[in-house]
């Protein structure tokens, strides 16, 4: 039987990473359902205990696998000016959504049928980038280029629907044209940002 949540602790970062980097690569290879604890702990050559002292279950596993995945990018660069900030922001993002493309697509059916891993899914990943979008406005006020409190969780919203909408529904390429679009004529306006 899985442990409380209180009695959870933490493992040495390269156990740690070596089962989140296993959870990941069955996500993508057979899907959340067919994913199993025991083949989490073959491939990550620990023992199921070791598994559930750490996270109650599947669900907490996968939310902790994916958070892993949507913070594993360098830091958003300061390039002078906010319309460059968001390009680099939205390519950086574009390049980590990418990656974990077959794993969401793995989930999509699993979130339907377990609304508990949904919502920790949505506290764990999607709720990432906000304080670092923050940032980003930040630097923008200081400088003068917006006015006011941006709402940065409306902004970080937007992007990330336009992002999964292209990614999993167009199924065309996040490139450089499109993040550009996506910049130009979708997030600047949120802000109330019109030139170029």
């Amino acid at each position: 039987m899985p442990p409380s949540p209180a009695t959870q602790h933490r493992l040495a970062p390269d156990r740690e990473a070596a089962i989140l980097d296993a959870i990941r690569e069955l996500l993508a290879e057979v899907g959340y359902d067919r994913m199993s604890i025991d083949e989490v702990a073959r491939r990550a050559r620990a023992s199921k205990a070791t598994i559930y002292r750490r996270w109650s279950g599947k669900p907490d596993m996968v939310a902790a696998a994916l958070h892993g995945l949507m913070i594993d990018h360098p830091p958003l660069p300061d390039t002078g000016s906010l319309r460059g900030d968001l390009i680099a922001a939205m390519t950086g993002f574009c390049r980590v959504y990418e990656r974990k493309q077959p794993i969401v697509l793995s989930l999509l059916a699993a979130i339907r049928a377990d609304p508990s891993l949904g919502r920790l899914l949505h506290e764990h990943v999607l709720s990432t980038g906000v304080a670092e979008s923050a940032e980003v406005l930040d630097r923008a006020v200081a400088r003068g280029e917006l006015t006011g409190t941006p709402d940065v969780t409306t902004l970080v919203e937007v992007g990330k629907a336009l992002l999964w909408h292209r990614l999993l529904l167009s199924g065309e390429p996040l490139d450089h044209p499109w993040v550009l679009h996506v910049v130009d004529d979708v997030l600047r306006p949120l802000l109330g940002v019109a030139d170029r």
